[in-house]
């Protein structure tokens, strides 16, 4: 167990190595004193039924379930990635520099199916207890990691790919206090070119304050509508901070994405067309042993050009939607269907093992703001805005490589209600999650 722990740590440290991390970006403008972010999401995990929010994404409900809290509340952010299971994700959260870090509530349509208001707290305090080291010494193996990029969508593989890079890490020791020393990285090939866009999301800190949360945890139903009249109350919070929800901002509909063909043979993505997607795009990721440490990792998007990765996942402004369609780095609203080149995931001779591959899908909703009082035309008229408010949206998917979905789509169902049973037996979702909980 300790030798795996220290080559999954090694692994780890290969990996990042290929990571960048996004720019930070800020707000242009006039800011009012008082800001509320409203994040909507859909997800779909082909072929699993909706749970709503319960979750609050597969990574979260991961972490509260190995500390102990109540996995069944979901917690501030559910919507800023891509995970989870099936259902509808809503994440608010509210910067008040008139009484910064002050409850507040969201009075809500009754159409949200979640009471009256919702109640807006801050974050937990937390206190570190001094470091005992989180590892035993040892010495860390060798070990090799190749990543191959391809992009495109198409039955065969473009001139020019795959691109491939491979990383290896040579020799070194953990400390026993989670120091690593003496490593050696040696790089051959190189990645593209990251394409990236500014981190806009509102992330866990003091002076705000968020729902769900800890207190007023609750899974947002399915069919529920954001769309409607608000109104914010609380210490601090101006009288005048009453707005509507517009149905263009309201939860999204789920994207269907549908998959068929083996992961040797060329893989046919298709899904309908989602209301108000501006874009889409997708990604592929698939990652296998090759003998001892040595491992191989496939990578693909659907861009017509290189270095368009999952970042991209993230909630977009409308100014990069349109250039990034321009560069054809996102598919259109019309697309409604990919086909991913033949054989790219079908694995390496010799594999020992492999992860299951993943694809992930998003459709791109608008984004709009709310201030008040609005801004004058006349550029001349002071203007001193008292609040506002950003509302995002987005739907996704998330479906697992090789696994053919063509059958396991609502609309699908046998005459009692039943799926169909596919010709050949498959791992199902259901029976992958269930071993990944452990339930």
């Amino acid at each position: 167990m300790q030798r795996r722990k220290i080559v999954a740590i090694a692994v780890s440290t290969a990996l990042t190595t290929v990571l960048a991390a996004l720019p930070a970006a800020s707000q242009q403008g006039k800011t009012p004193p008082t800001n509320l972010y409203i994040d909507v999401s859909t997800h779909n995990m082909a072929g699993m039924p909706d749970i709503g929010g319960m979750m609050g994404g597969l990574g979260g409900f991961m972490a509260r379930r190995m500390g102990g809290a109540d996995a069944s509340k979901p917690t501030y952010p559910t919507t800023h990635g891509i995970g989870g299971l099936s259902g509808q994700y809503l994440d608010i959260a509210l910067h008040n520099a008139l009484k910064p870090g002050v409850e507040a509530q969201d009075q809500v349509p009754a159409g949200l199916n979640l009471g009256n208001a919702l109640t807006l707290i801050p974050i937990e305090p937390t206190t570190s207890a001094p470091s005992q080291g989180n590892s035993s010494p040892g010495k860390i193996p060798d070990v090799e990691m190749k990543i191959s990029e391809y992009w495109g969508c198409g039955a065969t593989v473009r001139p020019g790919q795959p691109k491939i890079t491979t990383i290896k890490v040579k020799g070194g020791t953990l400390d026993g206090k989670g120091g690593m020393r003496g490593m050696d990285f040696k790089t051959t090939g190189s990645m593209s070119k990251g394409l990236f866009a500014p981190d806009r999301d509102i992330d866990l800190k003091p002076g705000y304050v968020y729902w769900p949360n800890r207190k007023d945890g609750k899974q947002v139903p399915s069919g529920a509508r954001l769309a409607g009249d608000h109104k914010m109350v609380g210490d601090g919070i101006p009288d005048s901070m009453q707005f509507q929800v517009q149905q263009a901002s309201d939860f999204m509909p789920k994207l269907a994405l549908r998959s068929q063909g083996e992961m040797s043979d060329a893989v046919n993505l298709s899904w309908p067309t989602v209301d108000r997607a501006r874009a889409y795009f997708i990604t592929g990721m698939h990652m296998e042993v090759t003998g001892q440490n040595s491992y191989n990792m496939v990578i693909w998007s659907s861009a017509d050009v290189a270095g368009a990765g999952s970042d991209l996942h993230a909630f977009l402004t409308g100014s990069y939607i349109d250039k990034w369609l321009k560069q054809k780095v996102l598919l259109p609203s019309s697309a409604t269907s990919c086909t991913i080149p033949k054989g790219i995931f079908a694995g390496a001779p010799g594999s020992q093992g492999a992860m299951p591959g993943m694809l992930m899908m998003t459709a791109y909703g608008p984004e709009s703001w709310i201030t008040y009082p609005p801004k004058p035309a006349d550029v001349k008229k002071p203007w001193n805005p008292e609040w506002s408010v950003r509302l995002r949206a987005k739907s996704t998917a998330t479906a697992i490589l090789g696994l053919d979905l063509g059958n396991m789509q609502p609309g699908n169902e046998g005459e009692d209600g039943e799926q169909q049973q596919q010709p050949q037996k498959r791992p199902s979702m259901k029976g992958l999650l269930k071993g990944i909980l452990g339930g």
